[in-house]
Parts: structure tokens; C-alpha cells; sequence
């Protein structure tokens, strides 16, 4: 079950983090997968653990938030495999109410996690609609609840959201599945670094709080977002469209 052989994954994002492990579990499920990221160690070390194990991946540096950067990308991948698969999982985080977001890192979030994903789908969805495809978002559930200091984020996980459900709405009919997923905290280097950034000395502090948010008690690891990711890409998944998937360990219907 889950085979996503003779598939060509494009996965942004996929030198760190989930997208790190999305990269291997789709290799190691048979994809080819194709990584896009600005990370070119992260990226190339990912690329030689899938080659390794006896997968098939490459990767490109690519800024999610060009357009034409986008499109070349994916021209040049489309000259070689047409992509199956598409995970949107490029993406950045900031802190901070309406107040204290500054015009720039608005516009620095919108441009990243919502246009990022638009950049990708208009430049895959054309190709796609040929043999029919997947598409999956990484949304948030800071886009299904209120959070604090999170304005900016939000917002653009809300957008992410609504593309979501727009996407499935209108290529439903050429056999092109959208969904997304929610996850709630999920432990990676990035949020190890981003506790370090925003609350120096607090670290050990900050990181318990953050993973006793989650009613489950700890926060998620990137594998088991991999492992819903596997299985909303893959053919055993193929009645389902147009929904999202929280992964958050009872946040958003159990918190108090």
C-alpha cells in the first residue's frame, strides 16, 4: 500500500524539516522526487541520503516567491518527468500582533507562504492536467484557530486554505486531487532556532510550554506529517479532495 512508484514528486521546502522527511518517505515509496528549496547543503545531503538508500531525487535552488524562477524550474523538470505530485511546503514564520507587524514582513509572509504556493501551482497544473495529479498544501492550524502573535502567519495559512479548496474546486474535473494539512507544533531545527531567536535564555522554558499547548502533551515529529502526507498523495487516497487535515494533537477540538 502507499507504492508511489513511477511518480515524480516536486517538494518545496524539502531540505529541512517536514519537507526532509516527506523527500524520504516518497523516495523510499518509489517517487522521483525533484526538491526546491534555498537550503543547497540541506538540499544536496537530502538528495545523497535518497541516493543512498537506492532512490531516485534531485534538487534546484529555487526561490519560491519568483515567479519566473518557478517556472523554469519546473519547465526543466517537465522536459524530463511530468510531476504527479506537487507538495507546497516551502514556508516562514513570524511573530507578532497587527500592531507590531511592519509593512515588510507582511508582505515578506504573503510573498513566501501564499504566493509561493500560487508560483508552483500555475506552473505545475498545466502539465498536470494532461494525466491527472496531486496537489498538497501544508496550511496550519494557525489558520483554523486564533493564535496570539501570530497576524501575519495566520493570515497567510488562511489563504492557503482557501487556494486549497479553490484548486479542487476547479481541476476536480481533469482528475487533479488538492488537499491540505494543518499541522499543529512539529519539532524541527527550525523551531529549535526560532525559540533560540525570539526567546533567548527561556529555551528550555519555552520549549516545554510550546509542547504542553498541544493536549496530547508534546509537539509532532516531522515523520508523522510525512506519513499523512504519504498517504493523502498517494492512490489509496484517490476519493479524496478538497479537505484539510489537521495533525495537532487535539489542539483544535480539545484545547480548553
Amino acid at each position: 500500500m502507499y507504492s508511489l512508484k513511477n511518480k515524480t514528486a516536486v517538494i518545496t521546502g524539502g531540505g529541512s524539516g517536514i519537507g526532509k522527511s516527506i523527500s524520504l518517505l516518497f523516495a523510499e515509496q518509489g517517487a522521483h522526487v525533484y526538491i526546491l528549496d534555498l537550503d543547497e547543503n540541506g538540499s544536496a545531503a537530502v538528495v545523497e541520503q535518497i541516493r543512498k538508500k537506492g532512490g531516485s531525487a534531485d534538487y534546484f535552488i529555487c526561490s519560491v516567491n519568483q515567479e519566473e524562477e518557478v517556472k523554469k524550474t519546473i519547465d526543466t523538470i517537465v522536459r524530463k518527468r511530468i510531476p504527479n505530485i506537487l507538495v507546497n511546503n516551502a514556508g516562514i514564520a513570524h511573530v507578532g500582533n497587527v500592531e507590531t507587524t511592519d509593512p515588510a514582513d507582511f508582505e515578506k509572509l504573503f510573498s513566501v507562504n501564499v504566493k509561493g504556493v500560487y508560483h508552483l501551482c500555475k506552473s505545475c497544473i498545466p502539465h498536470m492536467k494532461q494525466q491527472g495529479g496531486v496537489v498538497l498544501n501544508m496550511a496550519s492550524i494557525a489558520g483554523l484557530v486564533g493564535l496570539s502573535d501570530r497576524f501575519a502567519y495566520s493570515m497567510t495559512k488562511g489563504a492557503v486554505l482557501a487556494m486549497t479548496l479553490s484548486v479542487a474546486k476547479d481541476y476536480i474535473r481533469y482528475n487533479i486531487r488538492c488537499n491540505s494539512i494543518s499541522p499543529a507544533r512539529v519539532h524541527t531545527p527550525f523551531v529549535d532556532g526560532f525559540i533560540a531567536k525570539n526567546y533567548p535564555g527561556m529555551e528550555d522554558v519555552m520549549f516545554k510550554k510550546l509542547s504542553e499547548s498541544q493536549p496530547i502533551g508534546r509537539m509532532a515529529k516531522p515523520e508523522e506529517v510525512a506519513s499523512l502526507a504519504l498517504y493523502l498523495c498517494s492512490d489509496e487516497a484517490s476519493f479524496i479532495t478538497g479537505n484539510d487535515y489537521p495533525i495537532d494533537g487535539g489542539f483544535v477540538k480539545l484545547s480548553d
